[in-house]
């Protein structure tokens, strides 16, 4: 099992411990890469797909760990999305 097999493994296990990096680079092997959103969008981030498909979220502060309700609304769009 690849690195990356194991961290989609554990995100779709909805850990309480996934950090924002380890989510950017579940993103990025599911085909989103981050959109630019300018100086006023504070923490939100947008990732879109070559479908132009958007998921957007807030990135977590202080501490670096994803929330709950992120996963499972990711897990929801990529699997409406075919993608897992």
């Amino acid at each position: 099992m690849t690195k990356i097999d194991k961290l989609i493994n554990k995100f779709l296990n909805k850990p309480k411990d996934l950090t924002y990096e380890e989510l950017i680079q579940i993103m990025k092997f599911y085909g989103y890469v981050e959109i630019a959103t300018g100086k006023t969008s504070g923490s939100r981030k947008k990732f879109k797909n070559k479908d132009n498909d958007i998921i957007m979220f807030h990135k977590p502060h202080p501490k670096n760990i994803i929330k709950s309700y992120i996963i499972d609304e990711i897990i929801e769009k990529l699997e409406r999305n075919g993608l897992i």
